[in-house]
């Protein structure tokens, strides 16, 4: 099938073009891109119109006018939960739910059961998101064997078999040495090493943000210094290594001084931030709300602007979701008991979409940071709009607004602190390997 979209606002980072024009589609790839009216001072001067002036009356049109076309979204850090708490979620929901999101490919967390720590289970993942999965799913194997940071996992097999990074996400390698090796073993690999920065033994047992809102609330708190500490032992230790570093969910001012400090020093570290470090403070628990029990847990205003700074000047390149789904039971307990995640597939890139309205981020800089540059850190072929590549595009409409209901999530995770919400801007349209979702 062919599809031609028309009329739509074309940008593309990773080609430096932007402007409106036309994408032909042909058997799963973009065959033909014309920008026919660039931005003013816009690089696509290299794009030609290619059209094929042939009968397209088996053609499908669409006409994105008022619209934007960019590359399908890519996240890097999502948690599908199978094999083992399909419950929770599962291959087919959450790639569901991620393409009515806008992402075309996602990035699976190994705390899975079994752990994804031998290419056996890759190998599940990837032949089951192959039969069920409505969008490309990528493994990230886990650093060390059960995720327990006491021995290192086959990297180098797992990666063999498809995995594209190694993290032992929701769980710290608190163990120095075992870090090290496996810095040095992305060096050899050429894969990320995702690191869970916290600092265990200042964080154990604690719950939210350290400070009054906790002492207030009852809450055992949990100190910034918590995941900065391990920040900066992973700075060092990528700096000994050469080896590839990548650092998750970053969430406090402290974490964002010490990745911009190291990049200046040319180590080799990227890291990643999620819309709820850079939309909600620590008062959000107010009420013991267990839909914003997040690890790390959610700061305050100071922090938010910084985070927000470090996505501006570059120190953090990619916005991820942590997409964390629980069932609604687990998040219905008392606050000690609940599970921490937030379910975030569906309200990122709405939530991502302030950033440009704030003047934080271009629309260009924001469709980088959830395009082309996860797919350079995970070296992976995707994120861009040229002539050969996978048809993975989104289309949205900037003006769109819409009330958050978690009710209507199609993600089993309907844990949300933003239910409620009313967003600006949203998808409409996500297109994979040429197959059309539209989303209402």
């Amino acid at each position: 099938m062919k599809i031609k979209i028309i009329n739509g606002y074309i940008l593309d980072p990773s080609q430096k073009i932007e402007g409106i024009g036309e994408i032909l589609i042909e058997d799963g790839i973009i065959k033909e891109l014309n920008i026919n009216r660039p931005k003013a001072g816009s690089r696509s001067r290299g794009i030609k119109d290619t059209t094929n002036k042939k009968d397209l009356s088996d053609t499908k049109i669409i006409n994105a006018e008022g619209k934007y076309v960019v590359p399908g979204l890519i996240d890097m850090h999502v948690h599908l939960r199978e094999p083992g708490f399909e419950y929770k979620e599962s291959i087919k929901t959450g790639t569901m739910a991620a393409i009515k999101g806008g992402f075309t490919t996602i990035c699976c967390m190994p705390n899975t059961l079994p752990v994804n720590d031998h290419a056996s289970v890759t190998e599940f993942i990837i032949r089951k998101a192959t039969q069920e999965g409505f969008c490309k799913v990528l493994p990230i194997g886990a650093i060390t064997k059960g995720q327990k940071g006491e021995e290192l996992a086959e990297i180098g097999t797992m990666k063999n078999e498809g995995c594209v990074a190694f993290s032992d996400d929701g769980n710290p390698v608190m163990n120095s040495l075992i870090m090290r090796r496996a810095l040095e073993y992305s060096k050899a690999f050429n894969v990320p090493i995702i690191s869970h920065c916290e600092d265990i033994t200042l964080s154990e047992g604690g719950l939210v943000n350290e400070g009054l809102l906790s002492l207030t609330l009852g809450l055992k708190g949990i100190p910034n210094e918590a995941e900065e500490i391990m920040v900066y032992r992973d700075l060092l230790l990528a700096q000994l290594t050469g080896g590839r570093l990548h650092i998750a969910h970053v969430s406090t001012e402290g974490s964002t001084k010490l990745i911009r400090d190291a990049k200046a020093k040319g180590i080799n570290v990227t890291a990643e931030t999620c819309p709820h470090y850079f939309s909600l403070t620590e008062d959000a628990i107010i009420g013991y709300n267990t839909n914003a029990k997040v690890n790390p847990p959610l700061r305050t205003k100071k922090d938010i602007e910084a985070i927000k700074e470090a996505l501006k000047d570059g120190t953090i390149d990619v916005i991820a979701t942590d997409h964390a789904p629980h069932h609604n039971d687990e998040k219905m307990m008392e606050f000690e008991k609940a599970p921490f995640g937030i379910s975030g597939l569906e309200t990122a890139f709405s939530l991502s979409l302030n950033l440009v309205r704030e003047g934080v981020l271009s629309l260009t800089q924001l469709i980088e940071k959830m395009t082309i540059n996860p797919a350079k850190i995970l070296n992976i072929n995707r994120g861009t709009l040229k002539i050969g590549s996978q048809a993975d595009i989104l289309i949205f409409d900037m003006e769109k607004e819409y009330h958050v209901n978690a009710k209507e999530f199609i993600s089993k995770g309907k844990n949300t602190p933003f239910d409620g919400w009313v967003l600006k801007g949203a998808p409409v349209m996500t297109i994979y390997k040429g197959i059309i979702k539209e989303l209402v």
